[in-house]
């Protein structure tokens, strides 16, 4: 029959479990070290009092608890469902435990969470097949129909929830990268959910991409290695001086300017030379995506004030160049514009 030492045993279960609860909510998220030694000690205790009362909480509930009547059967369920309750909660913050010693709790959260719906969903099971008696594998079977037919109803989300867990484990991109995608949309990560990835552009709007869209398209991380970033700026020095005087003028802009990093140094590169102008290259490096367009302005002034102060000239485009028309009898020479695109005079 049902002894003292069970009832005790139940009752101290049942203790054990209750307080853990209430230690486990006044803790909080905040020490999550603190609450999961609360949680590993509690559960010990309830694990060490049901192995000793000779009651474990995975047999089924008709072969160990047929002697046990009245209030005696209600605690035994009762032990059995906190001990389940406190076993999720343990590897649950073992979970979390290590995505905050890891340091990324923002761009791990999608993995986190699908981890945690597992245990839940486990520990659900098993506390409907071990302490209820219920079938599961026959409660599955017959849910079988729902679940299909509820995957051809959600079929898209489902497609962006798996396209979300795929880029998750891939990790081509982590919270706070700037991406570039195939279709020229850029901007920075600032959110990432089940179904879609929050872009912050340039302009300051949050362009919400689906994870199924953004697993079938190609994209580039302008964050890594680093978020430095090479830019080009081309420019026409009329053919009045030498090249290395013209070069030296564009090193000495570049120098000037504070917006640019000097590491890796920039450079000037000769691109092309007529009878009318020489072509530069100019490549810098800025610190980030967002300095490109003020570290562009910087440099197009500081190549106009060098210009200016070398006696330089800027050249025309090669697209639009002068032609002479030959004298008639009764007019002088003339000078056209020809456009080179259109051929026209």
């Amino acid at each position: 029959m049902f002894g003292d030492h069970h009832f005790l045993a139940l009752v101290l279960i049942n203790l054990l479990g209750l307080a853990g609860i209430v230690v486990w909510c006044f803790q909080g998220r905040g020490r999550p070290m603190a609450r999961l030694i609360a949680q590993i000690l509690f559960f010990a205790g309830m694990t060490a009092v049901l192995g000793f009362s000779g009651i474990l909480p995975h047999w089924v509930a008709e072969t160990d608890l047929t002697d046990i009547q009245g209030a005696g059967a209600y605690l035994a369920k009762s032990a059995r469902i906190l001990w389940w309750i406190h076993l999720a909660w343990t590897l649950v913050g073992f979970v979390r435990l290590y995505v905050v010693v890891e340091h990324r709790p923002r761009e791990a959260r999608l993995l986190q969470e699908l981890v945690v719906a597992v245990i839940y969903l486990g520990v659900a099971l098993s506390i409907t097949g071990f302490v209820f008696g219920v079938p599961v594998a026959t409660l599955a079977a017959t849910s079988g129909v729902v679940a299909i037919i509820v995957g051809l109803a959600l079929q898209n989300t489902l497609g962006d929830v798996f396209s979300g867990i795929a880029l998750t484990l891939g990790r081509p991109y982590t919270l706070g990268d700037w991406i570039m995608l195939s279709d020229g949309t850029e901007g920075r990560i600032v959110e990432t959910t089940w179904r879609s990835t929050h872009l912050l552009t340039g302009a300051n709007n949050i362009v919400v991409v689906p994870n199924s869209v953004l697993a079938k398209i190609s994209l580039t991380n302008l964050s890594r290695p680093d978020e430095r970033q090479l830019i080009s700026l081309t420019v026409r020095i009329a053919a009045t001086h030498a090249p290395h005087i013209i070069e030296e003028a564009m090193h000495a802009a570049l120098q000037k300017c504070q917006r640019i990093v000097k590491d890796p140094a920039p450079l000037v590169a000769l691109k092309d030379i007529d009878a009318v102008a020489i072509g530069i290259d100019l490549l810098f490096c800025v610190a980030g995506p967002g300095d490109r367009l003020l570290a562009r302005n910087d440099v197009i002034d500081l190549v106009h004030r060098h210009c200016e102060a070398n006696g330089l000239f800027l050249a025309m485009s090669p697209q639009s160049y002068a032609v002479v028309l030959p004298a008639t009898a009764d007019q002088p020479p003339a000078t056209v514009m020809r456009s080179r695109s259109s051929g026209a005079l």
